[in-house]
């Protein structure tokens, strides 16, 4: 049976103003220039400033209060008080953000590009294309350039490729001629590529070297005792093959120079083909005083389309005698004006938030910004930065994601900023970033001949009043990207 039934409910929801600023604030720079070119193919109502400061159209627009979502109603819609051509003509509305020396911020933006014109396969096919060959070898060879992986790598065997091969083709072919494109590919660069395992690409570089002893001895070293030499038992290396442990350090030299993933540089699975990083932020140290900038450089001005404003400006002075059509226009026209109005509002808005934050972190972290010492990161969550801001916690953690900010020291990510704490003996409260620091500083000062174990090392740190775990010392040592004691060992 059917009842009708009265509720209250108190929601919370979005407005879509609030959706996009969220959207816009998690974005780093790079990709916030896309999103506007984007937002203004997309939106007619918006257009792109050339120069803000002497353009004749430079109107930007506040903050909508409340903004309107269109009204499909015909007879009921109302566009009184929105004058959108009052709103935007004059240059008092630009925010600060337009208004910023942008070749200032050019002329201090520093970026990071890696580059990969061609994928690994295609460097080995245009090699092979200068190569005159037999057809039916250069087909082979063309599988099996297929088959290299993206570390340079050929990890099938002849009989596998032979079976596949006849399969995809219908041809039947004989396992010699596999073997001999293999043997083909092994010749060309990067040397080392087409091998089967890490002891095979090794000794494939070292046969493009001049030879000489150590060399020799080196060949000889991962030939014969390949696994004594990655685990570093040099006591029986020396034992088995009879060469004196100078030799054996002579020829450990000319191994370490040698490029055990000769495909690296090709590494298209990493999507390194068009990777940029480019700061967000810029602080700069002019005798002892820290000066804080946004990255805007690259950030088009935005503005409201004249012509649009003074088509919804016309309909709201004279509605007499307009047709169906031209109110359908004119909801259109207002819905395009509307959209605009909340992104530049939402742009700002991010401009606002980006400045606060990166002044309350510098503010936090400023002995660090000073210096570029990292063990004087202080411990900082993004609890601190939000009741600082007094923006909320989830707002902190967006701006943070994906943004870098830009010292004489380096670039850093902003999370790198963020540190736990940790409580010395003497009750003094430091940074996991500062124990990492004396941690790495211990590794790279010890003697390589008997390095020190983690046990030792949670030892050395408990001296200099950082009482923590074997189990931790390991978790840090790993994040530092340092091997166990055993395999740090050198003669």
């Amino acid at each position: 049976m059917l009842q009708q039934k009265l509720q209250l409910k108190l929601l919370t929801k979005l407005s879509p103003q609030q959706i996009q600023t969220i959207k816009l604030l998690e974005i780093p720079t790079l990709e916030l220039e896309e999103r506007i070119r984007q937002e203004v193919e997309e939106n007619p109502a918006l257009e792109i400033i050339d120069d803000p400061i002497t353009s004749s159209n430079g109107e930007t627009q506040e903050r909508s209060e409340e903004g309107s979502e269109g009204n499909d109603d015909l007879d009921g819609a109302n566009f009184e008080g929105d004058n959108y051509l009052n709103d935007y003509k004059t240059e008092d509305d630009i925010p600060e953000y337009a208004l910023e020396a942008r070749s200032k911020q050019e002329a201090k933006m520093e970026g990071f590009s890696y580059i990969s014109s061609e994928t690994l396969q295609e460097h080995l096919l245009n090699q092979l294309r200068f190569r005159t060959l037999k057809k039916e070898l250069k087909e082979v060879a063309e599988y099996v350039i297929g088959n290299v992986d993206e570390y340079g790598y050929l990890r099938r065997s002849a009989e596998s490729m032979v079976d596949d091969y006849s399969f995809q083709t219908g041809k039947i072919i004989r396992e010699s001629v596999v073997e001999q494109a293999v043997e083909l590919i092994k010749s060309f660069d990067p040397a080392g590529v087409g091998a089967n395992s890490l002891e095979e690409c090794l000794l494939l570089q070292l046969e493009r070297k001049t030879s000489t002893p150590q060399i020799e001895t080196a060949k000889l070293i991962i030939s014969k005792s390949f696994v004594d030499l990655s685990q570093k038992r040099y006591d029986r290396i020396v034992r088995d093959l009879g060469i004196e442990e100078k030799e054996i350090k002579e020829a450990i030299s000319e191994i370490i120079k040698l490029n055990p993933k000769p495909g690296n540089a090709w590494d298209s699975s990493s999507n390194v083909s068009n990777i940029q990083i480019t700061p967000d932020f810029i602080v700069e140290n002019e005798n002892g005083e820290l000066n804080i900038s946004l990255n805007q450089g690259a950030i088009p001005e935005l503005n409201i389309n004249r012509n649009f404003a003074e088509m919804l400006d016309e309909y709201s002075n004279n509605k007499s005698n307009q047709t169906r059509e031209m109110k359908e226009a004119a909801i259109f026209v207002k819905q395009k004006l509307d959209s605009a109005k909340w992104f530049i509002s939402a742009v700002k808005q991010r401009h606002e938030t980006l400045r606060s934050v990166i002044y309350a972190l510098v503010e936090a972290q400023k002995e660090f910004f000073l210096s570029g010492d990292e063990t004087k990161l202080k411990p900082l969550i993004l609890k601190d930065i939000a009741d600082k801001t007094g923006y909320d916690v989830s707002t902190i953690s967006r701006v943070s994601n994906s943004k870098y900010v830009q010292t004489e020291f380096g670039i850093f990510p902003i999370k790198y900023l963020f540190t736990d704490a940790l409580q010395t003996t003497d009750g003094d409260v430091i940074s996991t970033k500062g124990i990492k620091t004396v941690l790495e500083e211990c590794i790279k000062n010890e003697d390589k001949k008997n390095p020190l174990t983690d046990d030792r090392l949670m030892e050395i740190l408990a001296e200099k009043g950082y009482t923590i775990a074997r189990r931790t010392v390991a978790k840090y040592r790993e994040q530092l990207n340092f091997p166990v004691a055993r395999l740090r060992k050198e003669l």
